[in-house]
Formats: C-alpha cells, sequence, structure tokens
C-alpha cells in the first residue's frame, strides 16, 4: 500500500467547500482541514493553500441579477475576499498572507521570480500563504476550473513535492459515482493518458467552476514536473485524518519524472513566446549537440518586439528547435546579431551578458 510523503504541498480547495450554500463562507467543512493544517505545519512541514470562494463569499453583498456580468462577478471578488481570508484566519493563530495572482503573472519571467521568492519568504516567516485568482481585475480569470490549474502552477512556482485538490467526491472513478452506483474508485494513477480524461465529467456543483477534467488537467501538469497529485474528498474529516497517518484516501497521481525537469516543462509550456530568433548551421549544431548557450555571432535575423527577459523561439530554416529567455531586448539583438560576444559593449554602450539565450534558461523542442 502506498504511504503518503510529503513536506511542502499545496492544497487546492474549492467553492463548494468553502461556500457550500453559495453565497458566503462557512466553517463547516474547512475545521477538519485546518486542523490537518495545524499538525502538518507543528511537524515541520510546509503548506500553501489556494482558495476559490471570493466571487461565492460576495454573491449576498451584491444584490444582481441571476447571470452575473463580469463586472458584477469581479465586485462579487472584491468584496468576498476579504471574508473569504478572515473566515481562514480564524481557525489559526499564525498568520495568513493573501497572495492574488494572474495567469499572466505565472508567464511573466520577473513576476514567476517574484511569486517564487515572496512564497518562499512567507514560509520562511511560518504564514500560511492563500493564494487565489486575481479575479477584480482579471477577465478571463473566471472561466471553468480556473482554479485547479492555478493550484499546480502554483505548486510549480512554489517547488512543491505535493499537490492535494480537495473535491466534493472521494478521488477518480470508474464512472460517475453520482449516477453509477457500479462506479469504483480508481486509487492510484501511473499515467495520465487519454483514458484517463474520458473518466471526467463535468463541472460536479452549482457553487464552484471545475470539474474533473481541469482537476486530471493539474495532476497532469504536476505529475510530469516531479510533484505527485492527490484528489481527495474535502468534505470527509476522515480524509486529513487518514493523510496525517500517511494513507492516501482518494486517488493518488504518481509524479512521472524527476522536480528537476520542472523548469524546463514551465519553460515549455507555461511561457507565452514573444518572438524568434533565427539562426545558422553553427549555431543550431552548438545549441542541439553541444548543448551551448546562443552567442549573437550565431543570429541571422529576429521576429517580434520582445523585452528582456521573455520568452522566444529559436529557429534554423524556419524550423523552431529551441525556446529560452532572452537577456537582450529585440531592439539590441538586431544590433549585435551576427556579432562576436566582446563587441556587444561597443555596440550597445552596455553589457548585460556575453550570450543572447543563456543554456540554463534554454529547452530543446
Amino acid at each position: 500500500m502506498n504511504r503518503l510523503n510529503w513536506q511542502r504541498a499545496v492544497i487546492k480547495v474549492g467553492s463548494a467547500l468553502i461556500a457550500p450554500n453559495g453565497d458566503a463562507c462557512s466553517a463547516r467543512f474547512l475545521l477538519a482541514l485546518a486542523r490537518f493544517i495545524t499538525i502538518s505545519r507543528e511537524s515541520g512541514k510546509e503548506i500553501i493553500l489556494v482558495s476559490s470562494g471570493s466571487v461565492a463569499a460576495g454573491r449576498s453583498k451584491v444584490k444582481i441579477r441571476h447571470n452575473a456580468s463580469i463586472a458584477e462577478k469581479q465586485a462579487m471578488a472584491a468584496i468576498g475576499q476579504t471574508q473569504m481570508m478572515a473566515n481562514w484566519q480564524r481557525f489559526f493563530d499564525f498568520p495568513c498572507a493573501q497572495v492574488l495572482l494572474t495567469a499572466d503573472d505565472l508567464r511573466d519571467r520577473t513576476r514567476y521570480v517574484n511569486i517564487k521568492n515572496t512564497l518562499r519568504e512567507l514560509l520562511n516567516h511560518d504564514a500560511l500563504p492563500i493564494v487565489n485568482e486575481n479575479d477584480t481585475v482579471a477577465v478571463n480569470e473566471l472561466k471553468v476550473g480556473d482554479n485547479d490549474n492555478l493550484g499546480a502552477y502554483t505548486a510549480l512556482v512554489a517547488q512543491a513535492d505535493t499537490l492535494i485538490i480537495c473535491s466534493d467526491i472521494d478521488g477518480l472513478y470508474t464512472a460517475d459515482p453520482r449516477k453509477d452506483p457500479d462506479a469504483s474508485l480508481i486509487s492510484e494513477v501511473h499515467n495520465i493518458d487519454e483514458s484517463i480524461y474520458k473518466l471526467a465529467g463535468g463541472a460536479g456543483t452549482s457553487v464552484g467552476t471545475g470539474g474533473m477534467r481541469t482537476k486530471i488537467e493539474a495532476a497532469d501538469k504536476c505529475t510530469s514536473s516531479g510533484i505527485q497529485t492527490i484528489i481527495v474528498n474535502g468534505r470527509k474529516g476522515a480524509s486529513f485524518d487518514a493523510m496525517l497517518n500517511g494513507s492516501i484516501p482518494g486517488t493518488l497521481f504518481h509524479a512521472s519524472n524527476s522536480p528537476k525537469k520542472a523548469r524546463r516543462l514551465w519553460l515549455t509550456h507555461t511561457l507565452k513566446t514573444c518572438g524568434r530568433i533565427h539562426v545558422d548551421e553553427g549555431a543550431k549544431v552548438a545549441l542541439v549537440d553541444r548543448g551551448a548557450s546562443l552567442l549573437p555571432s550565431g543570429m541571422t535575423n529576429i521576429e517580434g518586439n520582445f523585452n528582456q527577459g521573455e520568452a522566444v523561439e529559436i529557429c534554423y530554416e524556419n524550423q523552431v528547435v529551441a525556446k529560452g529567455l532572452a537577456l537582450y531586448n529585440a531592439r539590441d539583438l538586431m544590433l549585435i546579431k551576427g556579432k562576436k560576444s566582446q563587441h556587444i559593449a561597443d555596440v550597445l554602450g552596455y553589457e548585460t551578458t556575453d550570450v543572447v539565450v543563456h543554456r540554463d534558461d534554454l529547452v530543446l523542442l
């Protein structure tokens, strides 16, 4: 039987647990989770919460029609955010820290590093980071299941070893247990393929926006990055008691890669590409065969208007061979393309580094 071993976990909690009635925060399903967090922290473990519920918490305070507009949902989120944080804080005698994110925050390299540093310092100071979408400003962040995927991205940026997704059912089943009495719980998954995705249904409740599919998507992101993922029933206090004892009460998705690959996967999948750098054959061979950094002498052309630190594709004869973080902006790269590294300062009047994309910030495609 698998034993649950972890040191730093991200716990994703949905609206159905925080605001089960759909219009206010409640302690009904959170007491057992709060106990789990407290005891785990006392044993030296680290926890980050990803919490839904701000829109649901603010719903009773904003009198609107049944089908709320984006602006009305943002107003509910702004009001409900403080209520949600106050609801969490009352369970603990250590500080809770609010961290509001959008997808763009995670795609931008500078903000990504800042988020990682902030989370690290909050944990170092014994605070409980509580991450939520910045629903008050991010129009596209209210889509179905975003907080499941936000939980996965938070686990990646926090360099966690475990993602715990709290659901309103016991885990992943062979069929929908609310409709099929013969459905059986799948206790562990070693490989997330299309057959696993086919087991996922739609959204489970009228309060939350996430269904089982988004939970599998989150598990897919994490397990491929070396982070084990567990789906448990957050409405059952016994789930958290079991995890305290090292048992796995739901579905365990085994990590399929080592955590060392997480940065490469972030570069490949999370970052939005902002431009292209075309290179000659010598540069392509150096990148692909020797694992070298990209030097300005190997560049032949630049596409796009990207800034320093943004992701670019590296192409040879219009085929993408790599992706990485540009250490100079597009305008400056046009000035130094084809030139030796020792001439960068002469051309630009400054030199940040002697390479265009460092091999540590580069992934082959």
